[in-house]
């Protein structure tokens, strides 16, 4: 069976279990009851395995703690190494599911070659973590800044090299920017967080920026890099001038940026984020369970944050192994109700799921089998 090919990462779940415990432990700081919901569905044990997106940690961590309280003996081990990893060993057949802040694309599904699945099976793929990018900097004194999208680009592109520049001044009368150079930062592992921002780039101001849609950054840009979402807030941390873009979750501590969206300029949030999503549409060419959106991040909607990631849950629509395609059920089913969305929203401030959303996603995680 392939739930066999997973024993080399098995040192995964000891670090796992620390997290997933103490998010347990924690309960009341998801909101929810501390008594675990009624069910008439038998309870599952065993181990199920995923891999992927650094910014879904504290989602897995939220909906696992929700999961245990109807299934106690089972166990979900997660490897926040990357979405670009996750998807490699999903593909390699060494973990049961995925999450990545990007679908797998439709030239990859027609290739196909997923080892966690049985030859031949579709992908299920439904969006269940939606969180703004937040664009943070460190300058003294200065709070906030609103920036039109021609401009970050400028910024990341490194044809903006001061503070001061007129373009920057243009949106921000008002405020005192000093004569120093701007320093970005970005991802140096290949990052759905970086496709998604770079997808915002490209959509938003493609004479800007000129490098496309990509998950690892161009090479030619050179500039400061770190790795995962955590390592850029702490090199953007590191001192004065510097700029990056990071999960929204981790950047309550920074100043960040207010993009021009129509006539506005709207702060990150997990409100704007959702108002993107809800007026984009799921790509064509896609199966009916792979739920996989063409983000509209030029939408002039009142209140929409076109800077985000929408991460999804990858799994297969048929697995050789019962208890896998069971267990892999029951968790995403858990992670897009109600409760798994706010339990995530309140731990890792995200945006829940639209209702309408969530009736289509689970339409799609009852095709597991």
């Amino acid at each position: 069976m392939k739930i066999s090919r997973i024993a080399r990462i098995g040192a995964i779940g000891a670090v796992a279990a620390l997290a997933l415990a103490g998010c347990a432990a924690n309960e009341g700081g998801t909101g929810g009851s501390t008594d675990a919901p009624t069910s008439d569905a038998p309870a599952l044990s065993g181990s199920l395995v995923g891999s992927g997106s650094s910014a879904q940690q504290v989602a897995i961590q939220s909906w696992t703690a929700e999961f245990q309280k109807t299934n106690p003996d089972a166990v979900v081990e997660y490897d926040p190494a990357g979405s670009g990893a996750g998807r490699e060993s999903f593909q390699q057949g060494a973990v049961n599911f995925a999450g990545s802040d990007r679908a797998f694309k439709t030239d990859e599904v027609k290739a196909g070659g997923f080892g966690a699945c049985v030859d031949g099976s579709d992908l299920i793929e439904v969006p269940a973590y939606v969180s703004p990018i937040a664009i943070v900097f460190t300058l003294d004194g200065i709070d906030s800044l609103d920036l039109d999208p021609e401009t970050i680009a400028g910024i990341f592109a490194g044809k903006i090299t001061k503070w001061n520049d007129p373009a920057i001044a243009a949106t921000n009368k008002d405020v005192d920017l000093p004569d120093l150079a701007i320093s970005p930062v970005h991802r140096s592992d290949k990052s759905g967080t970086t496709g998604n921002f770079t997808d915002y780039l490209a959509q938003t101001a493609p004479d800007a920026w000129t490098f496309g849609s990509v998950e690892e950054w161009p090479t030619e840009l050179g500039g400061e890099s770190a790795e995962k979402t955590s390592g850029v807030a702490n090199a953007v941390k590191g001192g004065q001038g510097l700029i990056g873009y990071i999960d929204s979750s981790q950047a309550a501590d920074f100043a960040s940026v207010s993009v021009k969206v129509g006539d506005e300029f709207v702060a990150h949030s997990a409100e704007g984020a959702a108002i993107t999503l809800d007026a984009s549409k799921v790509e064509d060419g896609r199966t009916e369970g792979d739920l996989a959106f063409a983000i509209d991040r030029t939408t002039t909607e009142k209140g929409a944050y076109p800077v985000l990631l929408v991460s999804y849950l990858i799994a297969c629509a048929e697995y050789e192994d019962e208890n896998v395609a069971a267990l892999t059920k029951a968790f995403f089913t858990t992670a897009i109700s109600a409760e798994g969305q706010d339990a995530a929203a309140k731990n890792a401030g995200s945006a829940p799921i639209s209702d309408d959303l969530r009736t289509k996603a689970q339409a799609a995680i009852d095709l597991i089998k």
